[in-house]
């Protein structure tokens, strides 16, 4: 039987049924048969090995697009666990998947796993793919499974493999050489195509990631189909290591984490004063796009929780208490608090849109082997915002948390960005109907405003659909800070009201909805993005005035009067010091500039100036110095 089949860009062509997907990207050219991954076949990733038995569409993928470069690396993970089998029989496989920029491989081994033992699984590697082996898929009763499992000594995959036998299903294997995984798939043809690979680290993970079960050990490496794609791409990760916020921040003053508080940041006296600075201009963006303040209390009974669904949806990451012998839980979201302020007095539609803003600390419980620096922690503050609105009104207040968003990545930190649209998960409350119409709202919005977008089917909040905002730093990492929310479902259940033009209660719609995210993982950020090198109007020490020798310090001290009497953050350096340590001090400090003052410069009554990352720019009178750094400040300029 002959079967049409749809290539990229519309080209029919005809074949036999039966052709699997490798033989029509062979049929295309040999060139991209070596390079195809996996396929997409009507929509759907598919193994290249998937037999077209039908009239179908068909897209060749390469390690250029993201599910083939998934298979790609999903498949060296493979060749990860092979390794550690060849060289430590005893080991017993959990899972290994592909994630951003590589591969992970869960392994229940009693050996300690050194840089020198990753070394040498990583030559045991570089064997199999020298070895080009072909790699087949075949998939078995479930009965037959737990029999091949329970042959090999793989008590993890009998786990899994149960939990797919209630519902009936084969279960898919794939094979190479002597080793056979339990695994869906897809993967490439042979392990000769694993061009260039290494392993970064091994850390600690418990069984699906729950405490009660063992700690496994957590193997992590990354792929590429290219020798200096994998270089550039360690390059990075060594650049990386450098600009650790965790470093970076116990240096300059920032921040620090104590094992007295796991997951629960100390911030030091120059950390809050970038903390500060960041708050306020947040405050005073909102406030110029009409967002009220509020502040809702740290801790509300179990009856609110139950009522808004978290109680049911989120408990497992609540921290909860007993107080006169009710339940409370210390609030992990601020959205609750905000609907009680709206809720408290009866509201006119002459008051919407209501925006209320909040800078609000949540408490979220996160397992130990998650918690990293200011990125996973326990407690952190959300700059929430809460917008209650008519249904007339969805459109443009989207288009106005867009707006602010794009504002302060592009405008203000110089950050790009891409969007995404979460669609309804399994787990969520309301109608299908109601769920529709948020998710055509957040959609048509971005679309009228020209943003490109990419779906995550199933990853909405459990209220309702969302736009995430992914901002990429200067080692090109991307980020999830900003989202939007939209919520059909928490005004139904608080059962809000608004008094329509008709005289008539209607029912608000409600937005959720974050610009910085979380304000402590914001600043982590930012401390790896500027290497802790922060624009002059975050940075806590703005200008240091080095007097060249002790005689100089009288005068020194009045110009720093001056430039704190003019708003600027300065400090002096009165040590009796040569003054190339103290500019090599400064710089170590990342110090935006420094101020030298000796006999020369008193004399014509001027300042010689350093700036940061360009070194000496020459002479300035005080005056004409002050200006031009509040200029930049007032500018938000980055430099």
């Amino acid at each position: 039987m002959e079967i049409k089949v749809t290539l990229k860009g519309g080209e029919v062509r005809s074949f036999t049924a039966g052709v699997t997907a490798f033989d029509v990207a062979r049929e295309i050219s040999d060139g991209l048969a070596r390079v195809a991954c996996a396929a997409k076949i009507n929509g759907a990733v598919a193994d290249l090995r998937t037999a077209l038995t039908e009239d179908c569409e068909l897209a060749i993928l390469t390690f250029a697009d993201e599910d083939g470069a998934k298979a790609f690396r999903h498949t060296a993970s493979h060749v990860l666990a092979q390794a550690v089998k060849r060289l430590y029989p005893q080991a017993k496989l959990a899972i290994g998947p592909a994630i951003d920029n590589g591969f992970y491989y869960d392994i229940d081994l009693d050996e300690a796993l050194s840089p020198e033992e990753l070394q040498k699984i990583e030559g045991e590697m570089k064997k199999i793919v020298k070895e080009n082996l072909p790699i087949e898929r075949f998939s078995l009763p479930a009965d037959e499974a737990m029999a091949l499992m329970e042959e090999r000594g793989e008590p993890y995959k009998l786990e899994l493999i149960g939990e797919h036998a209630e519902k009936g299903e084969a279960i898919s294997f794939y094979k190479q050489g002597e080793f056979v995984d339990l695994c869906a798939g897809p993967h490439l043809m042979k392990t000769g195509a694993i061009k260039a690979f290494a392993l970064t680290s091994c850390t600690g993970a418990y069984w699906r990631g729950d405490a009660k079960n063992k700690m496994l050990r957590r193997v992590y490496g990354t792929a590429f189909p290219k020798r200096d794609e994998l270089d550039s791409y360690l390059a990075a990760l060594e650049e990386a290591k450098k600009r650790d916020h965790r470093k970076i921040g116990k240096e300059l003053g920032l921040f620090v984490l104590m094992d007295e508080g796991p997951g629960f940041p100390f911030f030091l006296p120059n950390g809050m004063i970038l903390r500060n600075q960041l708050e306020d201009h947040w405050r005073k963006i909102h406030a110029a796009a009409g967002y009220k303040e509020i502040k809702s209390p740290i801790m509300l009974n179990r009856s609110l929780w139950e009522r808004s669904g978290h109680w049911a949806h989120y408990q497992k990451n609540m921290y909860t208490t007993v107080i006169d012998e009710q339940d409370f839980a210390i609030k992990p979201m601020n959205c609750p608090g905000g609907i009680l302020v709206y809720a408290m007095e009866k509201r006119s539609y002459r008051e919407l849109p209501l925006r209320l803003g909040e800078l609000g600390l949540v408490h979220r419980h996160e397992l130990s082997g998650a918690l990293h620096g200011l990125m996973r922690v326990r407690c952190f503050t959300q700059d929430d915002a809460h917008i209650f609105m008519t249904r007339e009104q969805i459109k443009d207040e989207i288009k106005g948390v867009v707006s602010m968003i794009d504002e302060l990545y592009t405008k203000t930190f110089g950050f790009p960005y891409h969007i995404e649209l979460s669609t309804q998960p399994e787990d969520s409350m309301g109608a299908k109907e109601d769920w529709d119409i948020a998710t055509a709202a957040l959609r048509d919005a971005i679309e009228e405003m020209g943003y490109e977008y990419k779906i995550n089917e199933g990853d909405g909040a459990f209220y309702g659909p969302k736009l995430d905002f992914h901002l990429e730093d200067c080692l090109g990492r991307t980020w999830q800070c900003g989202t939007i929310q939209l919520d059909f479902q928490l005004p139904e259940r608080f059962e809000l009201e608004y008094t329509g033009t008709d005289g008539a209660a209607h029912r608000p719609i409600m937005i959720h909805r974050v610009v910085l995210g979380s304000v402590e993982r914001f600043i982590g950020i930012l401390t790896e993005h500027f290497a802790g090198a922060f624009p002059l109007w975050l940075a806590p020490e703005q200008v240091r005035v080095l007097p060249l020798t002790d005689r100089h310090i009288p005068a020194a001290e009045q110009l720093l009067e001056k430039l704190k009497a003019a708003g600027l953050r300065a400090e002096l350096d009165r040590r009796s010091e040569k003054i190339g340590y103290k500019i090599r001090e400064a710089l170590v400090d990342k110090i935006p500039y420094m101020l030298l003052l000796g006999d020369k410069e008193l004399e014509c009554g001027a300042v010689s100036v350093r700036k940061r990352g360009a070194g000496d720019i020459g002479s300035m009178g005080v005056e004409d110095f002050i200006q031009s750094a509040l200029g930049d400040i007032d500018k938000k300029t980055i430099w």
